[in-house]
């Protein structure tokens, strides 16, 4: 039975939200490798976004850099805008963007933290989907394609003592992958999910304990934090053809955690 048509038969254009550092940044460049043009979308750090770009250019990739927030509907718009006028049709979708807030009980959390977690680990991430969907879609009028999100551990451990918030985000992320897989694999458009465990980029000191990373390793299996570029091969394998018959799974990529 010969495969189905997949975006390998066309160049494959894929965005990466939360694209300028760490698990993003490493997903870039693993997609370049594999011949992806790459739009690059960050929210602040214009630097990091242009020293991700010219690494894809480095490695034989194309790279475009869009400033967006994933949480407000016009600026995912501007967003999927430019990448399609500078690349052609979308293929693909990397949701990484995402947000914790420091690190606390949740008693001491701030409403204004919980609620910039949800928008932009939820509903950013659902209205990223929404439009790559759009896209993508053959009832949309699209030749099909993939989405990955990014999850977390922390949405099946709870995180308690540190950020109940954030992996209660994560666990929306993975009921929507699997809801988004039911929903539109029939329409080529595959829908699966990472779940990193702790992993060394910069989100640790951001949430205030820089060695947060090695903390964690005492608890894995692994007995050491992942690195950015495991995740991004997990990633670049969900998105790829080996992964034809793939949608809706949650892949842990954790170490044993």
């Amino acid at each position: 039975m010969p495969r189905p048509v997949t975006p390998s038969t066309r160049q494959r254009v894929t965005v990466i939200t939360g694209g300028s550092r760490g698990i993003g940044a490493a997903t870039a460049l693993r997609l370049a490798r594999d011949g992806h043009r790459v739009g690059i979308c960050y929210e602040q750090d214009a630097v990091a976004a242009r020293r991700t770009a010219d690494a894809v250019r480095e490695a034989g990739a194309e790279a475009v850099t869009v400033r967006a927030d994933t949480s407000d509907e016009q600026s995912v718009d501007r967003l999927f805008d430019t990448v399609r006028d500078a690349f052609g049709p979308l293929t693909g979708l990397v949701n990484n963007a995402g947000v914790s807030g420091p690190l606390g009980r949740f008693t001491e959390t701030s409403p204004h933290v919980m609620r910039r977690v949800v928008d932009v680990n939820v509903v950013g991430t659902l209205l990223c989907a929404r439009r790559a969907l759009r896209e993508m879609s053959t009832v949309h009028g699209g030749l099909g394609g993939s989405i990955v999100n990014i999850s977390s551990a922390a949405a099946t451990l709870g995180s308690p003592g540190e950020y109940v918030h954030y992996a209660a985000s994560k666990a929306a992320v993975d009921a929507m992958t699997v809801g988004l897989a039911k929903e539109f694999t029939g329409e080529g458009v595959r829908v699966n999910c990472v779940q990193p465990g702790s992993v060394l980029t910069g989100m640790h000191a951001r949430m205030g304990d820089p060695d947060r990373a090695w903390k964690k390793a005492e608890i894995t299996p692994a007995r050491r934090p992942g690195e950015p570029e495991e995740i991004a091969d997990a990633v670049a394998w969900l998105l790829s053809d080996e992964a034809s018959y793939t949608s809706g799974a949650v892949l842990r990529v954790t170490g044993g955690l």
